[in-house]
């Protein structure tokens, strides 16, 4: 099989475990699927026809033994002061091979859903801005319209944390 259709099966395999795990909250039904990409904040925000600031995106660290997630607000990037004052330590992400094994998700479809087992997800504060809020589902391709609360709720969060800065 080539590297396109293992991706692509995993993607399935993916959306496939985030839906199985929000039919047990009762929101599988809330899911969007999109027949173009929204593997970016950009394309994210194209597929939904909102602003890129909405994209609620997941990124995924090594820090010590540990594998974290760090859901974020689309127009922030990581300010590495905050992050090291936070963590103890320098911001070293999961390189794109790493991501699909010690999360769970693709790049691309990274979601604080369905994760891994000893996977911590954390939420930024940037997030809070918005009534609500579009995270990934596992795919490439999904997304699901949540609040702050229900964010909190679903993605089985640590704490809300203070690591980004506004792009």
């Amino acid at each position: 099989m080539q590297a396109r259709e293992l991706s692509e099966r995993g993607n399935h395999m993916s959306i496939e475990k985030v839906r199985e795990y929000f039919k047990t909250k009762g929101i599988d039904g809330r899911i969007q699927e999109f027949e173009i990409s929204s593997a970016t904040v950009t394309l994210a925000a194209k597929a939904l026809h909102c602003e890129e600031s909405r994209i609620a995106k997941t990124l995924s660290f090594h820090v010590g033994e540990k594998v974290i997630l760090i859901v974020a607000a689309g127009d922030t990037k990581i300010d590495n002061a905050k992050y090291k004052a936070q963590f103890g330590t320098k911001a070293k992400m999961l390189s794109f091979d790493e991501a699909e094994s010690l999360v769970g998700h693709a790049v691309g479809g990274i979601c604080p859903f369905a994760v891994n087992e000893g996977v911590e997800v954390y939420l930024d504060i940037s997030l809070k801005r918005f009534a609500t809020v579009f995270p990934a589902c596992g795919s490439s391709n999904s997304a699901i319209e949540l609040s702050p609360q229900e964010l909190e709720k679903y993605s089985g969060y640590v704490e809300w944390i203070d690591v980004c800065k506004i792009l």
